[in-house]
């Protein structure tokens, strides 16, 4: 139960019962909630908040935050309550439309990175890249945080982002407009790739292929719902969590239809759920796909399946 508002509370105060609160209603990263929330209600940064700790709160800031407390009790996540989260280094504006950026996933910039400058060495060339020359697919892009981090990693690539989502796709293109990179960023509504063969840019560049696709896809199994945390469940879009009843029922579309979009030699690189690696590996031991490689998260997770494509 939220208390009401004081009427005079200073900074210190204030961060001290929110933690509380937020303790209390057995939210995740209690104290780190209640400070992002005192920095939105606050419009300051965290220095500020902490060389001010003696200062009162305006009544309406001190009132909009304990409203914004009690939101995140009921289970809003706090990238809703903020309307933003950070990849990457960079802020990124969320919404209910997009699933929230992970931490997680960085490592499937990590590996696309390392794997592209491998290829780079194999070919003589520098490993320094620049992106030059290179096509990418970035499948199922929410906010567009893998296609945006990519086209600053990358600055001379052409980039491409599919989503089946048109409210997900406008999250993702104020996203690349916010972050200067939206000349360079082709966004697609699309089921998977199914409108890349339709698609206008298909014509032009006939065909459609691709130096590297990546995808964070759906891979929660329908059976674990009742099992997601309140934040998740009830508030993030399910068609971005869930990918069938076991949770890796996607990747056996995505995975063929990634093999008719890449050039010889392009690398497919994806993020895999916490138990879905024996479900998906196999779908890469073929002749049309070599140097699998399977890189762990910092959780000794299996996170991210790689390939190159013969």
């Amino acid at each position: 139960m939220i208390a009401p508002t004081p009427d005079r509370i200073d900074i210190r105060a204030a961060l001290k019962q929110g933690i509380l609160l937020l303790r209390s209603a057995q939210v995740p990263s209690d104290t780190l909630a209640a400070e992002l929330l005192l920095l939105h209600a606050s419009g300051k940064d965290r220095t500020w908040l902490y060389t001010h700790p003696e200062e009162i709160l305006d009544p309406e800031i001190a009132a909009a935050y304990f409203a914004l407390l009690h939101r995140r009790a009921q289970g809003e996540p706090t990238q809703h309550l903020t309307g933003k989260q950070e990849f990457w280094g960079l802020d990124f504006e969320v919404t209910p439309d997009v699933l929230i950026p992970r931490p997680e996933t960085e490592h499937l910039i990590e590996v696309a990175l390392d794997r592209l400058a491998v290829r780079e060495l194999r070919a003589g060339r520098p490993r320094r890249l620049t992106g030059d020359g290179l096509r990418i697919l970035d499948i199922g892009t929410g906010s567009g945080c893998i296609a945006i981090a990519l086209a600053k990693e990358l600055p001379g690539g052409e980039i491409f982002a599919t989503d089946i989502s048109f409210a997900g796709l406008a999250v993702a293109q104020r996203n690349a407009t916010r972050h200067s990179v939206a000349d360079r960023i082709h966004f697609i509504k699309s089921n998977l790739l199914d409108a890349l063969a339709g698609s206008p840019l298909a014509s032009r560049h006939s065909p459609l292929l691709f130096d590297l696709i990546l995808s964070n896809p759906p891979y929660i199994g329908l059976r674990e719902a009742a099992s997601l945390p309140v934040e998740v469940r009830d508030h993030e879009p399910h068609f971005a969590l869930f990918g069938g009843e076991e949770g890796y029922e996607l990747y056996g579309r995505l995975i063929p239809q990634a093999a008719s979009h890449l050039k010889q030699g392009g690398l497919l690189v994806l993020e895999l759920g916490h138990d879905s690696l024996p479900a998906v590996q196999p779908l890469l031991d073929s002749a049309a796909w070599t140097n699998m490689v399977v890189t762990n998260d910092l959780a000794g997770i299996p996170r991210v399946l790689s390939a190159e494509h013969l």
